[in-house]
């Protein structure tokens, strides 16, 4: 692992610290001070310490060597946890939606005093949390992630220090399943992202952020190259980025190949975080094919059942 990852694992370490004690404290003092609107804000913190977790999973994972066993090593077990926990957190966001709206119907009291001060200290803990991530997170897209994850955790506890402070000095109760509702749709929503992210990487999709069509132009852009197709683009997990394709190239760079492999590869990793490639090149009289090549079932089961006979 190098240096650098290592002052990132710290930081993350340290991040993930800080947010299991909100977590802790938050259900804690949700209970003590009966407050909905604190226990949903813990079950919001719950999604973030698993993003952190997460984070720091990719890069322990990414210092593992690949096996025979398994040739890219272990990464899927990041998307693999993302749709459990997805699932897990989408049943408890619609939990809490629905006891929100039962105490919405029929408040309770709540400690107004404990609920503002165990919020407050969630606030400075995430505050604390991003300031640790902040240094990293326009280098790393897996901090970037857990930093944004992180301040939405802030945002989400002043959110309960307001109606803490309205029920406080107005006795409005309402406020609180009030803010519980809204930050149960602030989970459903981040959990239904999670959901979807984590099956499309399952399904092989291109990764978000990114077309084939853009990604062929940058190609054919290239000095040598003439044309572009079989290209297939999809992720290995939410950072690794996986590619192949034929290119075909001019004639008179036939006895240039390695350079303008390597030329390919440096623009396809620095312009679009593709580090995975495997590309095929082509003489210009060879004939072209489609950009996208299409699968056939039918044919790959006949190819499977004519090998297992031969």
């Amino acid at each position: 692992m190098t240096s650098i990852d290592s002052t990132i694992s710290r930081r993350l370490i340290f991040a993930i610290s800080l947010t299991a004690i909100t977590l802790v404290a938050e259900v804690i003092g949700g209970i003590w001070s009966n407050s909905l609107a604190l226990l949903s804000d813990a079950g919001h913190v719950f999604l973030d310490l698993f993003a952190l977790l997460l984070s720091l999973a990719a890069i322990k994972l990414a210092a593992q060597p690949a096996s025979e066993r398994h040739s890219y090593g272990l990464h899927r077990a990041e998307v693999l946890a993302s749709l459990v926990n997805g699932l897990t957190v989408f049943i408890m966001a619609l939990g809490i939606l629905y006891e929100g709206s039962k105490r919405f119907i029929s408040p309770e009291e709540v400690k107004t005093v404990p609920m503002l001060v165990i919020a407050v200290m969630g606030l400075i803990a995430n505050l604390l949390a991003a300031r640790a991530l902040h240094g990293h997170a326009h280098d790393d897209l897996n901090v970037r992630s857990a930093f944004l994850h992180v301040l939405g955790d802030a945002a989400a506890s002043v959110g309960v220090i307001a109606g803490a402070v309205l029920m406080r000095y107005t006795g409005w109760y309402q406020a609180d399943p009030l803010i519980s509702i809204a930050i149960g749709l602030l989970i459903l929503t981040g959990a239904g992202r999670l959901l979807r992210e984590a099956v499309h990487i399952l399904m092989e999709g291109v990764p978000r952020g990114l077309s084939v069509d853009q990604v062929a132009a940058h190609i054919r852009g290239i000095d040598g190259v003439l044309d572009v197709h079989h290209l297939n683009l999809w992720a290995v997990c939410s950072h690794i980025f996986a590619l192949s394709a034929h290119v075909e190239i001019e004639p008179s760079y036939d006895g240039q190949r390695s350079q303008l492999l390597h030329r390919i590869e440096h623009e396809l990793q620095h312009g679009f975080h593709i580090t995975h490639t495997t590309i095929q090149f082509d003489c210009s009289t060879c004939g072209g094919g489609p950009l996208i090549k299409e699968f056939n079932h039918a044919e790959r089961q006949t190819a499977c059942n004519d090998h297992a006979h031969a």
